[in-house]
């Protein structure tokens, strides 16, 4: 069974799918329609997600599936042949094109082709508030005239028109066309119709065979083998042998395409100027633009965020605001929550000795797995409830994808992809996260080199650690915030310095290629959707991230104590374990304390400055203290301003955590990438730290 074949499914369902651009509302219409009823997987060989869901809003039963966002179905990349693919070979029985009513000509060209494909199609013209908003207006009976299929408008975030649109699935699943949705030049359209005939004997209905024709004179080799594989080899096998009729077809259209001097590259271009022009035609008649310098504001606005000069500027301004907000309201709910989870360790040990436990056992619940959870949960919460939402605040009003377009010319320096940047701008949430963002990078080697790189952005497990640190360093007083979140944000800095280079470096090494070009869209300023917002972030990002990070800090916890418990000749492991590893640490401006909290804290890095603590101050369990009190026991352990320097840069980079491993490992399928991903941050941290503490011996 192929795995474009449908889904098994009742006698009574009916499959359709949803396609459509980047940024049209298609995911806004799908969970609409689907609710909770739905799921997420892969498609087989790809690392494209996609999502199904059943929706019985109407009588009968469809089942829905998102295909992935894009804007051709020309297959330049894994998404547009996985859309294609799906669509081409029977994986539904009919497919709604959502498309932007305020850029209706553009979202048009996919929706043309998808006609071509298959007459059962339906066009979805989403978000016409916003372009009522715009002056702008379609006409929707107009349009339904000129294409000759069902035309539907909708406001999916307000639930407008999505019972009337699934009301017409009937009428889309039995639409014919009468004529072609594009008609080509002469000489591309007589050898079409030279080759079609031969062609439909072979595919016997599979497919189109006037889109299949078009492809093949195109010399698509991608569709060529996936048709084959249809046909059992037929197809190439017709195709390479000159006396069968497929053959000698396939040579008289080449030769009319000749007659013009219309080679693959040349019929390429031919048949996407054809398409442009008749989306250009179709949105001329059936749109009208009372206000045609609406977009002039967002202009404006560009000419500053993306400016080549003031863009970067800019971003980190923003960024830095971010941080100062998030550093200064952290304080208080970390505190609150610390106490709060402390008193009811309390009770749950009161509870424990109330229960007849041994004291050991009491100690290694509440001491050791207790205490670890509630420090991971009182410090990595705070943070992440306001970071998130104001990280999702920046994409929903559409200034990620600008940050994308600054950071562009960088990556593209590096030999890599310029999408990097949004997964990059993801791992600064989570690195797990970061690392399945990667998906969205079409090639192979630039999907690899955005994977091992991504650690170099400090995650939310970091922050805590990280503002802890750089507190130390920044100037007392009034200030002191605003100068943390300065510092802060050129620590991140360096961490996107180090991106590009590391990207470089594998690009020309263990990862060599050129880099490959992408479409990024640049969508309309919106405004925010506040409830929303905070939903998705405090829910499917904070709480998320949250469950991970408890979930291996719980281990984390049991073996921690056990290490600080357990001695031998009246020294506890974990102090011998410091000491054996001390001369090692030394080399590198810290001590054997610091390098073993960083490999106690691979579950959840938020602990490893509590690990530090612990040793230090000779206690077997965790041990709360404010940057302060901190900042003195640390001195009197022999840190210095050199000390602290070197673990904000080990801080930044070393081996991922846990769960990044586990999603690496997962993306790649290799042991080896996960290795990698684990030594390339790691070497590179040593190396700077080496080089930071030999100057300052050096020089002092």
């Amino acid at each position: 069974m192929s795995r474009y074949d449908r889904p098994e499914r009742t006698e009574k369902e009916v499959s359709i799918a949803l396609a459509g651009n980047p940024n049209v509302g298609k995911s806004t219409v799908f969970n609409a329609l689907t609710g909770m009823n739905q799921h997420t997987g892969n498609w087989t060989g790809k690392t494209v997600s996609t999502a199904r869901g059943k929706c019985l809003r109407v009588c009968g039963n469809i089942v829905l599936t998102d295909l992935p966002g894009t804007y051709s179905l020309m297959a330049h990349s894994a998404e547009e042949q996985v859309a294609r693919d799906f669509i081409a070979y029977g994986g539904s029985e009919g497919v709604i094109v959502v498309c932007d009513a305020s850029c209706l000509e553009r979202n048009l060209n996919l929706a043309l082709q998808v006609m071509e494909i298959t007459p059962h199609t339906m066009i979805c013209v989403n978000l016409l508030d916003e372009a009522a908003k715009k002056k702008i207006s379609v006409d929707l009976g107009k349009l339904e005239e000129i294409l000759g299929v069902p035309v539907c408008g909708v406001i999916a975030r307000n639930d407008t028109g999505l019972d009337e649109m699934l009301a017409r699935v009937g009428e889309m699943c039995e639409t014919e066309l009468s004529t072609p949705p594009v008609i080509y030049p002469d000489e591309v359209e007589r050898a079409v119709e030279e080759l079609t005939p031969a062609l439909e004997n072979i595919l016997k209905g599979r497919i189109c065979t006037r889109f299949a024709a078009l492809r093949i004179l195109e010399r698509s080799e991608e569709f060529i083998s996936t048709l084959d594989s249809f046909t059992c080899g037929e197809l190439k096998n017709a195709l390479g042998d000159k006396e069968s009729e497929l053959g000698s077809a396939y040579d008289r259209a080449v030769s009319i395409l000749s007659e013009k001097g219309t080679d693959a590259a040349a019929l390429r271009d031919l048949t996407v100027t054809a398409i442009v022009r008749r989306a250009e035609e179709i949105a001329d008649m059936a749109v009208r633009r009372d206000m045609p310098d609406y977009y002039e504001r967002d202009r404006r606005i560009d000419r500053i965020l993306t400016h080549r000069i003031w863009g970067l500027p800019v971003m980190l301004l923003m960024l830095a605001v971010i941080f100062y907000i998030t550093i200064a309201g952290a304080n208080y709910p970390s505190a609150w929550l610390s106490s709060a989870f402390s008193s009811l360790g309390e009770v749950l040990r009161g509870w424990l000795c109330g229960a007849g436990c041994p004291e050991w056992a009491e100690s290694m619940l509440i001491d050791g797995v207790y205490r670890v959870l509630t420090w991971v949960t009182s410090v990595m919460l705070p943070p992440m409830a306001i970071f998130f939402p104001l990280f999702t605040l920046l994409e929903d009003v559409g200034y990620l994808p600008r940050a994308a377009f600054n950071l562009d010319r960088y990556f593209s320096r590096a030999n890599a992809c310029g999408k990097q940047a949004l997964t990059m701008a993801m791992g600064l949430g989570c690195n797990a996260a970061g690392v399945t963002g990667c998906r969205i990078i079409d090639s192979p080697r630039e999907r690899q080199i955005a994977i091992l790189t991504n650690v170099f952005m400090p995650c939310n497990g970091r922050f805590p650690a990280l503002i802890t640190l750089i507190g130390m360093l920044a100037v007392a007083g009034s200030g002191g915030n605003l100068v943390s979140a300065l510092m802060l944000t050129g620590v991140i800095a360096l961490g996107a310095v180090l991106t590009f280079i590391m990207s470089r470096f594998l690009s020309k090494t263990v990862l060599k290629g050129t880099a490959t070009s992408f479409a990024l869209e640049l969508p309309p300023y919106r405004r925010p959707q506040i409830g929303k917002v905070l939903v998705r972030s405090l829910l499917d990002r904070t709480v998320f991230v949250l469950g991970r990070a408890v979930t291996v800090a719980a281990p984390a916890g049991l073996i921690l104590w056990l290490l600080a418990n357990i001695s031998v000749g009246d020294v506890t492991l974990l102090s011998r374990c410091a000491d054996f590893l001390d001369p090692f640490g030394r080399l590198f401006g810290m001590d054997g304390v610091i390098i073993l909290a960083f490999i106690l804290g691979f579950p959840a890095n938020e602990i490893v400055l509590p690990i530090m603590m612990m040793i230090y101050t000779g206690q077997s369990t965790l041990t709360e203290a404010g940057s302060g009190a901190m900042a003195e026991i640390f001195a009197a352990n022999g840190w210095t301003w050199v000390t602290t320097v070197c673990v904000i840069i080990f801080m930044l980079c070393h081996f991922p955590c846990s769960t990044t491993c586990l999603t690496i490992k997962k993306e790649t399928g290799s042991v080896k990438q996960t290795l990698l991903a684990m030594v390339l941050p790691t070497v590179t941290g040593l190396i700077l730290c080496g080089i930071v503490n030999g100057a300052y011996h050096l020089f002092i």
